[in-house]
């Protein structure tokens, strides 16, 4: 106990000595939301990693879909890798940077205002980030109450306040800066600390040859019907499979604290460096915590999941683990959770302020009280996610459950092909994106309320989410089409920023010799 207590008062420090450390630089909005847009390749490839995988992944979807889909569910995290984070990098990456910064926008929302031209969409786009963003917040904290209870002993309650706190305190003192250096040791942490669960789970079941051999010969018949299904390629339902795939990969592309790391990147170099760092860190991340919750079946006899829920089954694989590495599954799951917290407060705050308030309300706000606000609004949410967490951990209240669930598909429904085709195609109009927006995020609240008359397929949020997002991919183009065209001075004027001319060595283009 006196070991894990060390280890976990250790981490605490360094993050809030990180905030205090980085308080410097916090002068006004741009370097408080954004860094300065100076921010270098690790930094960047690890915030975009530790935002994307929270304890939500770890302990929630890693022993979820490892119960569905057994080994095959390593795909995920190999989507993510390629998808969520190869892809995202090369086709996002680099015009993302160059148009916000063009256009002067910190955030998403205040991207969609200036280049379609439209103050409403900025505010629409805003208010779908409040709705949507805020309660996926709650989310964070989920996976820890187990994981405390097996390691501390300790309320829930407790843990919860206790990395509210934390997380305030370094956001708030030293705004994005703070946020991408205690990504980059939090991602540390999970890096090494996820070889080290994996390697220890599998030696405790005879190595990775037996483990998989005791997998291949659990047999589920609610499941499928095939022998050996855990342990073969696709697993037993390939076809969900691939929905929660696309939703969990493709998904990065349209949610705010994601692409909102894009704008920060300092150089071309760092946008290359950052590319890889990125992708090795989602497969290492992504894909053991997959992998490893492909095994969960392996430890059935040791819980009751129709009592305990999907959340029980990673805990229960953890429980024999020596006291060390407890408490460095503890830290993992907390660098995971407050990376990805301080991430989504972050981008709900900043936009509600320049977005919402100053757009509508307050137009007059200089610099300092901005950033004045953005600090408030930053302890409101991270308040508001806290009593959420709290108040579903006392009563199990499914609704807030629910609203979480949606949210990872309403946002990137409603914001993915918008963003994209914003920055590839001139010909996007304003009532497209409109359409994208109801549509994608109208989608998911219907699939809340009335998902048992949707399609069999379409009845999990999950798969809904998934088509949401291809749908948008469809909506976007068609309408454009059939409605007003966008005016014409100003798509070239947003788009001038990609022809201006830039000097590189011969190394990286041919000259005209």
């Amino acid at each position: 106990m006196i070991i894990k207590i060390i280890m976990v008062l250790i981490f605490f420090s360094a993050m809030a000595a990180t905030g205090i450390y980085c308080r410097r630089h916090t002068a006004d909005v741009n370097s408080f939301v954004l860094g300065g847009r100076s921010v270098g390749p690790w930094l960047t490839a690890f915030a975009y990693g530790t935002s994307y995988f929270s304890a939500v992944i770890f302990v929630g979807y890693a022993g979820q879909f490892g119960w569905k889909y057994g080994i095959a569910s390593t795909w995920i995290g190999l989507g993510n890798a390629l998808i969520g984070s190869l892809l995202a990098w090369v086709i996002l990456g680099r015009r993302t940077r160059i148009i916000t910064q063009h256009l002067n926008s910190a955030t998403m929302p205040e991207f969609f205002g200036k280049r379609f031209n439209s103050p409403s969409l900025k505010l629409g786009a805003s208010v779908i980030v409040f709705v949507f963003l805020i309660p996926y917040t709650a989310s964070l904290y989920n996976g820890l109450s187990r994981l405390f209870g097996m390691a501390f002993h300790v309320d829930y309650t407790v843990c919860i306040v206790a990395m509210a706190v934390l997380t305030g305190v370094y956001v708030v003192a030293g705004g994005y800066m703070a946020t991408a250096i205690n990504d980059f040791i939090q991602g540390i942490i999970m890096l090494f600390g996820i070889v080290v669960v994996i390697a220890a789970v599998l030696n405790s079941n005879g190595g990775f040859m037996e483990a998989l051999n005791q997998l291949a010969s659990v047999n589920d018949p609610a499941a499928s019907s095939q022998p050996g299904v855990f342990a073969s390629f696709f697993g037993p339902d390939p076809l969900n499979l691939l929905g929660v795939v696309i939703l969990t990969s493709l998904g990065t592309w349209g949610l705010p604290q994601m692409v909102q790391k894009f704008y920060a990147i300092k150089s071309e170099k760092s946008i290359k460096k950052g590319t890889i760092i990125s992708t090795f860190f989602a497969i290492v991340v992504s894909g053991g915590c997959y992998f490893l919750g492909g095994f969960g079946r392996l430890y059935s006899g040791q819980f009751d999941l129709a009592a305990e829920g999907y959340d029980a089954i990673i805990p229960t694989m953890l429980s024999s683990l020596p006291d060390i590495l407890i408490g460095l599954v503890v830290i993992l799951v907390l660098s995971a959770s407050m990376s990805t917290l301080s991430s989504l407060v972050m981008a709900s705050s900043s936009t509600l302020t320049l977005d919402f308030l100053k757009g509508t309300f307050m137009p007059d706000m200089d610099e300092k009280k901005q950033v004045s606000v953005i600090r408030f609004l930053i302890v409101v949410f991270i308040a508001i996610s806290a009593v959420l967490a709290v108040i579903q951990y006392k009563n199990s209240i499914t609704f807030i459950a629910q609203l979480m669930g949606i949210s990872w598909g309403a946002l990137a429904g409603s914001f993915l092909a918008p963003f994209l085709y914003g920055l590839y195609w001139k010909k996007a109009t304003k009532a497209s994106v409109w359409c994208c927006f109801i549509f994608g995020s109208g989608l998911m609240v219907a699939n809340m309320l009335f998902g048992s008359s949707f399609p069999a397929l379409l009845q999990s949020p999950i798969n809904a989410g998934a088509f949401a997002m291809l749908a948008g991919l469809v909506i976007v183009p068609v309408v454009s089409l059939f409605t007003k065209a966008p005016e014409k001075a100003m798509v070239d004027a947003a788009f001038s920023c990609y022809n201006e001319m830039t000097e590189v060595p011969q190394s990286v283009a041919l000259g005209n010799k």
